[in-house]
């Protein structure tokens, strides 16, 4: 019997479709060559492929129809974001669609038909949850006084340099609540850049202080709790899915390299000890694929439970240790040449540093998932 209590796993026709056209799009617009040329910019992105991500419907993929997305659900958004992770290419997509997954289950239906429908049509967004680097620590530090002004500031807060609006976890008479904060509010300076390990992504420090909040920008009550749950597990859950696919990529750079590079006059690729590891990489990533794609399976718009709970944590644990050891090994496997920038296996192993931190790493999930698994 297996440990997990639900296994299922269907990847449907249409997954397979959306997954065939992200996985095109991705590999024309954003060779290796076009992701260095990135790492460098204010933005970290080209705002044309952008452009082009929101005219192909996937802004509102997860959205439903009455607000202006295609009503495919969250299950549908894990290929296009795996196939982003197999090209490197950093956009928006992830953060607004997080954003807009916490306005839908935490916010009313003024909030939604407001707000929604402009995210859908790619209005960029994004949360500030963090007042530090511990995605463990449940104090929240942003305020909200009786007069409805903001004090206090969030860290790490992710493609901060282009959103047009901030969902805030605040404390609001006691409780967590949610601010909407728009890009305008923001004092002159209230966002400072964070460096990133991995200079394909963009967060930045941001102060809130100051900022007056009509009520129609606070959302409260109940609701915020159940939202704020779920969403840290989608966000684990995309995740996972950008750790895949990069895993995936991590592991054809390492095979065309063992076909192509020879050693004392023979393929590198011929020798046991490279071979082995290899093969692991390929078992570790097939894996997470199947832990991603169940995950995928059983997440729906409604509160997620106990099931989808398990599902998405195991995907981000598997997910992130994958590319872990696909990264550390194609640093090794290039040797002396794996440690230069120029080496595109560095662009992996500092994404898999990344992806181990953001919404938690694997330590974070295991150490949850016992008590799911074992109580």
């Amino acid at each position: 019997m297996s440990v997990l209590g639900n296994t299922t796993l269907k990847f449907s026709e249409e997954q397979a479709m959306i997954l065939d056209t992200a996985r095109e799009f991705c590999r024309d617009k954003s060779p290796v060559s076009a992701v260095r040329e990135q790492l460098d910019t204010e933005l970290g992105y080209d705002t044309g492929t952008w452009d082009e991500m929101v005219s192909l419907g996937w802004a509102g993929i997860a959205l439903p129809e009455a607000y202006g997305g295609s009503g495919l659900g969250i299950s549908a958004l894990v290929p296009v974001v795996e196939s982003m992770g197999r090209a490197l290419l950093s956009t928006p997509l992830v953060s607004t669609a997080l954003a807009a997954q916490m306005i839908l289950r935490g916010g009313n239906t003024e909030q939604a038909e407001r707000l929604l429908p402009d995210l859908a049509s790619g209005t960029t967004a994004t949360l500030a949850l963090l007042e530090n680097a511990d995605w463990g620590d449940t104090r929240i530090g942003c305020i909200v006084d009786a007069n409805g002004t903001l004090s206090g500031s969030k860290k790490y807060v992710m493609d901060a340099g282009t959103a047009q609006l901030f969902v805030v976890l605040v404390e609001h008479d006691g409780a967590p609540a949610l601010a909407l904060v728009r890009r305008e509010q923001l004092a002159d300076g209230a966002i400072s850049s964070h460096t990133l390990i991995d200079q394909t992504k963009r967060a930045a420090n941001i102060d809130f202080s100051g900022i007056s909040l009509a009520d129609a920008d606070l959302i409260c009550g109940e609701t915020v709790a159940t939202a704020l749950g779920d969403v840290l597990l989608l966000g684990a859950l995309l995740t996972a899915a950008e750790a895949t696919g990069s895993a995936a990529a991590c592991l054809d750079t390492v095979v065309e390299y063992l076909k192509t590079r020879k050693q004392f006059g023979r393929l590198i690729g011929s020798y046991q000890a490279l071979k082995h590891p290899t093969v692991e990489m390929l078992t570790a990533m097939d894996s997470a694929r199947s832990l991603l794609y169940h995950a995928a399976t059983i997440v729906t718009d409604e509160t997620l439970g106990k099931d989808a709970e398990i599902a998405c944590r195991m995907a981000k644990a598997q997910a992130t240790e994958a590319l872990l050891f696909a990264g550390d090994r194609a640093v090794q496997f290039h040797g002396g040449m794996g440690f230069t920038y120029e080496c595109d296996a560095q662009l992996y192993i500092r994404r898999a540093q990344w992806v181990q931190q953001q919404f938690g790493d694997s330590l974070h999930h295991r150490k949850r998932l016992a008590a799911l698994l074992l109580d």
